[in-house]
């Protein structure tokens, strides 16, 4: 395979691999590694293992498996979104930005100590269907335990044949006992971009992922905005997005932005890692993105986030907080400021492609903070309920296990993390939904966009009372950007 014709895009997934068939990881241009001298004495220390094992283990072993369980072993081992992609892995990848694919619609990463920890359940699949939470973690699957079991072969222990049975058991945090969730596998056709008219000329765009279509999805719901007078305020949704192609994200920042302003800067080791990205740019060969009304480049806008908002979404959602285009509402996001770049590996044979998803980069807002492991701060701290924060929702980057370090961070926003998480509410009974009449948040962002004073969960309310405020509200009151 020609490593030159790799795609240019973001490493979409918030962590890890997803359980469909297709990965929110996709290619990003690499250039060769530089030749480096080997390490004699640690190569002939691999072999002498590699000999002990072929020589003297209860069973035997074949050698690819051998050398493959090594690979993964030294790519996974650097930080938790790296990974070794066999044949099936890479084939997965390749077909995972169309927005359709089979699974059961969940973004995951492997926690070392304990299991498999959801990032975040997709929007309208069984996962979300089935009440999964941003944050559980997966102990078991089917007869199966997770704790000691690679992620990829967690994955393909998920996967399987549409319209199947799967019975995961899940620990979830304020819940006394395990959960047994019971999964029908389904065909995912994620519909990245919905829409709605809500009262007084506002209108509400939800993007559950960063995909091909994405900005032109967007766009267009922007002009029927317009054409309905329902462009006097947006409110722009991006809680639970994990993430997905670096295009979309810039090319969402561009409905918003003026043409030439900067969405993202990476920095790495290689001069091909260090790039900035600008709004009106076109990263991959494909026709340019459809242009919304002008209006909502001055339109008032609020941005949703949560610790479920990763990748893409930090992107954007930092990138309109630099350039004070938008108010962030909502909760620390998660924090996964890496980019991951896919290199195609020598083949086995024509049929066997494999390769590594390696990190080369951290990403970086206009002002130069580093999203990795610390998240975009909301401007205006909202909770998940009106009596506190969903405890899951707490899991964010910097919890994982062997997570890359935060380098050149300044500080943003007005939440204070120690807040943020003290505000937890009773284990919901219900499953979280996003844009209906109880969603908190939202009622809360179409507060600040009418000038109304923004309300707190109770629980922040009995710990800090507000001066003049009533039992549940904060003094944030709504000033439009």
């Amino acid at each position: 395979m020609d490593k030159s014709k790799l795609k240019l895009a973001a490493a979409g997934a918030a962590v890890g691999l997803a359980l469909t068939f297709g990965m929110n990881a996709w290619a990003v241009k690499a250039e060769s590694a530089a030749k480096t001298e080997l390490p004699l004495k640690e190569i002939r220390q691999f072999t002498d293992v590699f000999g002990a094992i072929k020589s003297f283990y209860v069973d035997p072993v074949g050698d690819r498996k051998l050398l493959e369980q090594a690979l993964s072993g030294m790519v996974s081992g650097l930080d938790p979104h790296s990974s070794y992609l066999d044949s099936e892995a890479f084939k997965d990848l390749q077909e995972g930005t169309e927005g359709e694919f089979g699974g059961l619609g969940i973004e995951v990463t492997k926690d070392d100590k304990n299991g498999v920890q959801v990032v975040t359940p997709i929007d309208d699949t069984p996962a979300a269907k089935a009440g999964v939470r941003a944050g559980d973690l997966i102990v078991k699957i089917d007869s199966t335990y997770t704790y000691d079991l690679p992620l990829s072969k967690c994955v393909k222990l998920m996967r399987g044949k549409p319209e199947t049975a799967v019975t995961l058991q899940i620990v979830r945090k304020g819940e006394k006992k395990p959960i047994t969730v019971r999964l029908v596998r389904d065909i995912i056709k994620v519909q990245s971009v919905k829409s709605k008219e809500l009262p007084d000329g506002i209108g509400y765009v939800r993007i559950s992922q960063f995909q091909e279509r994405t900005s032109d999805d967007l766009a267009k719901a922007l002009s029927k905005f317009k054409s309905d007078d329902h462009l006097k305020g947006v409110i722009l949704d991006l809680r639970n997005n994990p993430g997905g192609l670096l295009d979309a994200a810039v090319g969402v920042c561009s409905q918003f932005l003026e043409p030439g302003t900067l969405v993202v800067s990476t920095k790495g080791r290689t001069e091909d890692s260090n790039k900035e990205f600008v709004t009106g740019q076109v990263l991959r060969n494909a026709p340019a993105s459809t242009s919304g009304p002008e209006e909502a480049k001055t339109v008032p806008l609020v941005v949703l986030i949560n610790p479920a908002s990763a990748s893409a979404s930090e992107i954007v959602a930092g990138a309109l907080q630099d350039h004070k285009r938008a108010t962030l509402m909502g909760r620390r996001s998660f924090g996964k400021g890496s980019v991951q770049t896919v290199i195609p590996l020598t083949p086995i044979t024509e049929k066997d492609l494999t390769g590594i998803k390696l990190t080369t980069a951290r990403y970086y807002t206009p002002s130069g903070r580093s999203i990795q492991a610390t998240g975009i701060v909301p401007d205006v701290p909202v909770d998940d309920t009106p009596e506190g924060n969903y405890p899951s929702f707490n899991i964010r980057e910097a919890d994982l296990s062997n997570h890359l370090t935060v380098t050149g961070n300044g500080s943003g926003g007005a939440d204070d993390e120690s807040e943020d998480d003290a505000a937890d509410a009773p284990a919901p009974k219900l499953v979280y939904t996003f844009g209906n009449e109880k969603d908190f948040p939202l009622q809360q962002a179409v507060r600040y966009l009418k000038g109304q004073p923004v309300q707190r969960a109770k629980a922040h309310a009995a710990k800090k009372p507000e001066p003049n405020a009533q039992p549940a509200a904060s003094e944030s009151a709504g000033k439009h950007p």
